[in-house]
């Protein structure tokens, strides 16, 4: 019986190993994994985000954000200003009056916490820098024109002016970066040209239209490279500027050079935007144009956030929406990826959401995205 076994396999083999390709009989194929369907968000989902955004870090008592999930500590200063535009972001897509309350009481919290918006007072007692100070002007400025509240003007006027007569270089020009060390960087020149523009808009008091003209023509000189679009970090002293690529920067400079050109209608200023918002498509997203993951478990994760406000002004006050697609392809990747039981976003838009602590900072960035940038529908 055995032998009869063994002769019928070496037939067997014989056999199919004589066959041609033609008269094999494939085997099935292993069915292919399903890939996970990408759903663009909608509006109803840029809500939640927000919403769930507040349930998970919104410190109602204080009126600001805490720095992470687990609840036990707040937010640093200029990255409450980032999230108090996220706000005011929310109620102009929605006019939601719970979004302006918020507004409001967020002002509350900070002028609570940041000794009333003495600037002195706010330089030594919470250690702000500058830049820390010029995100707090923008965002002032921005509740200002949201509400007409006259004290949110008269702070940010006044931070402008502490800001400028402490930090701005008479002899070599451009804006200093802190009081505690030496050097300029683009997070306080561009937004000091962002600020003096929303005061020039505000007051039409053309003192700020020069201001931001002769700090946007330091930072052309000193940060921004024409052939690529690419924006330096810092420059100091007369070393070469510091290359070290972050979307906030990117995205400042964007802004700084739309405003510009809005108010002169110079096209040189445009031609800078575009530069810079191709350098950030080009060169410093993945191969599918995702943004970059910045921000691991520091304040970083914030940056993107202020990228995109600035791109989608770009897009609608520019008129580029060549850039529109790209901006809610990450808007998507974001949400879709998100920890959907707490539908909190990440700051790598390419992978899962963790489900242990998330920053608020990291998670910010995709809820300004879909607060600034309409979806499909």
């Amino acid at each position: 019986m055995i032998i009869i076994k063994i002769i019928y396999l070496s037939f067997m083999i014989s056999f199919l190993s004589s066959c041609t390709k033609d008269d094999k009989v494939d085997s099935p194929l292993p069915e292919p994994e399903e890939e996970q369907k990408v759903i663009p968000y909608t509006s109803e989902d840029a809500s939640l985000a927000f919403d769930s955004f507040n349930d998970v870090y919104y410190n109602q008592n204080a009126g600001m954000y805490y720095a992470t999930s687990k609840n036990n500590e707040m937010a640093v200063g200029w990255t409450q200003a980032i999230m108090y535009d996220i706000i005011m972001d929310a109620y102009l897509r929605t006019n939601d009056p719970q979004y302006l309350q918020m507004i409001k009481d967020f002002y509350i919290g900070a002028n609570n916490a940041y000794s009333q918006f003495d600037w002195e007072k706010v330089k030594y007692d919470n250690g702000w820098i500058y830049d820390d100070m010029m995100w707090w002007v923008i965002s002032l400025s921005r509740a200002y024109e949201i509400t007409n509240n006259q004290e949110y003007l008269d702070k940010a006027l006044d931070g402008f002016d502490f800001v400028w007569e402490e930090s701005y270089d008479e002899v070599n020009g451009g804006m200093i970066w802190s009081w505690k060390a030496d050097g300029k960087v683009a997070a306080v020149n561009y937004p000091t040209v962002i600020g003096a523009m929303k005061l020039y808009k505000i007051t039409g008091d053309e003192v700020y239209l020069e201001k931001a003209k002769e700090i946007y023509k330091w930072a052309d000189d000193n940060l921004f490279q024409e052939e690529t679009g690419r924006v330096a970090d810092h420059r100091v002293g007369d070393n070469p500027p510091g290359f070290e690529d972050y979307t906030y920067n990117q995205g400042t400079c964007i802004g700084a050079s739309l405003m510009l050109y809005l108010a002169t209608n110079e096209s040189d200023y445009l031609d800078n935007a575009i530069l810079a918002a191709d350098y950030t498509k080009n060169e410093m997203c993945n191969y599918e144009g995702i943004l970059p993951a910045e921000g691991s478990w520091n304040e970083q994760g914030v940056l993107k956030a202020i990228f995109a406000r600035y791109l989608m002004k770009l897009i609608v006050d520019g008129g580029q929406d060549q850039y529109l697609s790209w901006l809610r392809k990450n808007g998507t990747a974001a949400w879709n990826n998100r920890d959907k039981n707490r539908n909190i976003m990440y700051r790598d838009y390419d992978v899962a959401a963790p489900l242990i602590t998330i920053q608020s900072y990291e998670a910010s960035s995709g809820v300004e995205i879909l607060q600034v940038c309409p979806p499909e529908e």
